[in-house]
């Protein structure tokens, strides 16, 4: 009889694992999440256990905290068969801003920061109303919208770097709490709250409608524009947060405080199953995806392998995403 009962406390047991393993192998994410876990493992063995150590695995959360933000940013435009590449501009304008303004003050920057944000809504409603309202194409727009920043950049900086930021406001991209780089908890902070929007709302649903089908989100009553319009502004407000990130790290505002932001945000996107014909991927996916960019960088870190090569893989790295995303869509 005791045996028996065992039997029947022990098999509720071995179901559930059984489910859990079973969701976890189902779940779109899972071979990113392996091919993750073997790149890791993989560089651990090849540098002898130096990527594998915590200051290093930090290190890479860190990187990837700022390329994540902007992925995600960039996933909602995606996700409506739009395309932003604008993001790594607007963090720019809105960093060398900030700086301007933190480098005669003293205390914690509240007010620079918010002019900060504000700053990449701005350009993502100036996005948004030249796609939506007057219906030019987004490559072009955000595109031209690229260039116009880094210009503006440059005029606002005349080419020198901006130092002597106050010291508190390091926090964001270099303090701590708990042991948790304070960047890191603001990426998976965005990352829940763009979760939880995109698979649990009606706003999510219709984000996915719009770029599955425009005319049939048209028809069952969503307006398209509106959604189309809202996504540049919350990739604007990723892109400037980014912006914010990478300022705090490097404590300095100039024209190399922001580089190649918006074509990693693309690639961690790409990586982590979004769809560049829209309506398709998850935020989960995205995450992997950025964290798998920042395990590549950090082995070309590591290895020291020149920006020429670093260029060309990135550049592979775009190719094979979208070449794997057309033929399984095929």
């Amino acid at each position: 009889m005791r045996e028996n009962k065992t039997e029947e406390k022990v098999a509720p047991f071995h179901l559930k694992a059984k489910q859990v393993i079973q969701a976890f192998v189902r779940h779109e994410s899972a071979v990113l999440f392996l091919v993750l876990v073997a790149m890791m493992a993989i560089l651990a063995v090849v540098t002898k256990g130096r990527t594998a150590t915590l200051s290093n695995m930090s290190n890479v959360w860190l990187q990837s905290a700022t390329r994540g933000i902007a992925a995600i940013g960039q996933t909602f435009v995606l996700l409506t068969r739009g395309l932003d590449l604008s993001i790594g501009g607007i963090g720019l304008v809105g960093a060398v801003v900030g700086a301007q303004m933190m480098s005669e003050q003293t205390g914690f920057p509240v007010v620079a920061i918010g002019i900060m944000l504000l700053i990449g809504l701005g350009f993502g409603v100036l996005n948004g109303t030249l796609v939506t309202r007057i219906g030019m194409p987004a490559l072009i727009v955000t595109l031209g919208m690229w260039r116009i920043t880094d210009g503006m950049a440059y005029w606002i900086t005349g080419g020198i770097t901006k130092r002597f930021l106050p010291d508190s406001f390091n926090f964001i991209g270099g303090g701590r709490l708990a042991g948790v780089p304070v960047a890191v908890i603001i990426f998976i902070a965005i990352a829940v709250v763009s979760w939880f929007v995109l698979e649990r709302t009606t706003y999510g649903r219709s984000v996915y409608a719009v770029g599955g089908n425009p005319v049939s989100a048209w028809l069952s009553g969503i307006n398209v524009r509106r959604q189309e319009f809202s996504v540049y502004i919350i990739a604007g407000f990723c892109g400037a947060l980014a912006g914010v990130i990478l300022l705090s790290r490097l404590m300095a505002g100039g024209m190399n405080t922001v580089i190649g932001l918006e074509i990693d945000s693309i690639i961690a996107a790409t990586i982590g199953g979004v769809s560049l014909a829209g309506g398709k991927g998850t935020v989960i996916g995205v995450v992997i995806g950025a964290l798998i960019l920042g395990v590549i960088n950090n082995g070309m870190n590591v290895f020291a392998v020149s920006p020429a090569y670093v260029n060309i893989i990135k550049g592979w790295i775009i190719i094979v995403a979208v070449a794997i995303d057309y033929i399984r869509r095929r």
